[in-house]
């Protein structure tokens, strides 16, 4: 049995990834002919987490769903809020479990591309913890491609193994929440 270890990339050979295809529990993972497993899952280059994701769905429902507060608290925290849909403009992302997440935007382009940074601890306002996310959509086929890209860990006060373990953390968070956009989005249900 295929013992290599890997961090979920594009043919991921780690065990939880092929139980997973066979099984078919993880939504996004998948058996090719040949017997290699494609996964999605998010993956760490560097000091950035990237993720890309195909939706059956329309890119201005991918737009709205990444851009307003009230259909990213269906998939994306507990509630979202942010005062104007601009550069500059501030926010929060919440969780009922985790607390609360200031955030400010840093990018809109139209259908395009949308960016804030973020606290990575509950805060008042953005801090020395925060890193940027940016999303891009793309069509693609009869659906359209979401990519995240999570990045500023190298910047992070805490030493080596804390910004490692926000990595880690944060690829994992993006698994979930790229998938529960997914679920939303293509009216799936578990």
């Amino acid at each position: 049995m295929e013992t290599q270890s890997c961090v979920r990339s594009m043919r991921c050979v780690c065990r939880t990834c092929q139980r997973a295809a066979r099984r078919a529990l993880c939504r996004r993972a998948r058996l090719e002919p040949e017997g290699n497993i494609v996964s999605d899952h998010a993956r760490i280059k560097g000091h950035t987490v990237t993720r890309t994701v195909h939706i059956e769905a329309s890119r201005a429902s991918v737009w709205q769903a990444l851009t307003d507060p009230e259909v990213m608290a269906k998939w994306f925290g507990d509630g979202v809020g942010f005062a104007a849909l601009e550069p500059g403009a501030t926010g929060s992302i919440d969780w009922d479990d985790y607390g609360s997440f200031p955030i400010e935007i840093t990018e809109v382009v139209p259908d395009d591309s949308f960016g804030f940074r973020w606290s990575g601890i509950p805060a008042e306002a953005l801090d020395e913890y925060s890193t940027h996310v940016r999303f891009t959509i793309a069509d693609a086929g009869t659906g359209t491609d979401v990519t995240v890209i999570e990045s500023g860990f190298d910047s992070l006060p805490g030493g080596t193994r804390y910004r490692r373990d926000r990595l880690e953390q944060n690829r994992e968070g993006w698994d979930v929440e790229l998938d529960e956009l997914a679920i939303l989005l293509e009216g799936v249900t578990e």
